[in-house]
């Protein structure tokens, strides 16, 4: 039989414990009793932008010591906040929405914070990730988190044709000025007649997710623009254009043809040129068996 705490137990602040706070991704219903406790509570909040979370605590009347904690500055201030929760002092941390450490500088925080010993633990709420995901009718049996595209134009065309085989289904998050970059990109690489959800504003008033092909998609973000903050759920390769060897290992795709009468030569030929690959990546994978 499981064990379930009770509210009173759960939510009782322990000193020198880092909370993860998820908050709303747009309506502020969402913000859970629970997480209205812990921030009222804790000794103090890290916020990614002190302004804007300071708008947030103050619709619910919250007023606690804060202090920033982002991308530039996380590696300094991540040391304070360790030094401070080592102390016995109790932390909230909170992304300007959603759950923090998802696409966010508090993986490092918590990563910290496990190398030290401090004591880890989540109030759960929102994620834009997984709110876009039930609402786009694409498998969730599978999915595969990607976030942001990193780099450069040619990196990310690199990026997505690495995962353009992918069987899963696939979420990226995207900001509205490279939105039309990205959509070409994928029509590129993943082919036009992919489905792909794009979901903005989730859960505000104007919620809206479009649910087309990515050919379609790139078409109408050329005759309207982008708005808001988009998480783009993209379909897994369907299983009628997968090669044959998509699912094998390399042992197993040079034993296929072995086994239909080629030498160990010329297998490793054939599965390194169906893989676009070099013939010495495949020699060099089965020597490690």
């Amino acid at each position: 039989m499981s064990i379930v705490s009770t509210p009173e137990e759960k939510n009782k602040i322990v000193g020198g414990t880092l909370y993860l706070v998820a908050t709303p991704i747009g309506n502020l219903a969402d913000l859970s009793p629970r997480a209205k406790k812990v921030l009222s509570e804790v000794d103090f909040i890290a916020a990614e932008d002190t302004r804007n979370s300071l708008k947030l605590l103050s619709l619910f009347d919250i007023s606690k010591p804060m202090l920033s904690y982002f991308e530039h500055n996380q590696r300094m201030r991540g040391g304070q906040i360790v030094n401070r929760l080592k102390s016995g002092e109790s932390c909230a941390l909170i992304t300007d929405a959603g759950t923090p450490a998802v696409s966010d500088p508090g993986q490092e925080l918590v990563k910290s914070c496990i190398e030290e010993g401090v004591p880890v633990t989540s109030v759960p709420g929102c994620c834009a990730a997984i709110n876009a995901l039930v609402l786009s009718g694409m498998n969730t049996d599978r999915f595969v988190f990607e976030g942001f595209l990193e780099g450069n134009a040619s990196a990310k065309r690199a990026r997505l044709e690495e995962l353009s085989g992918e069987a899963r289904t696939l979420i990226l998050y995207e900001a509205p000025h490279r939105l039309k970059e990205t959509l070409n990109l994928l029509k590129d690489t993943f082919g036009g007649t992919r489905q792909i959800a794009l979901c903005r504003e989730m859960t505000k008033l104007n919620e809206e997710v479009l649910r087309l092909s990515i050919e379609s998609a790139a078409a109408y973000y050329e005759e309207n623009d982008p708005r808001g903050e988009y998480v783009l759920i993209l379909q897994g390769k369907p299983q009628q254009e997968r090669a044959f060897f998509e699912s094998m290992s390399i042992e197993e795709h040079v034993a296929f043809y072995e086994e239909n009468g080629m030498s160990r030569m010329d297998a490793m030929k054939a599965a390194a040129k169906d893989r676009g690959v070099g013939k010495g990546a495949i020699y060099k994978q089965l020597m490690k068996k």
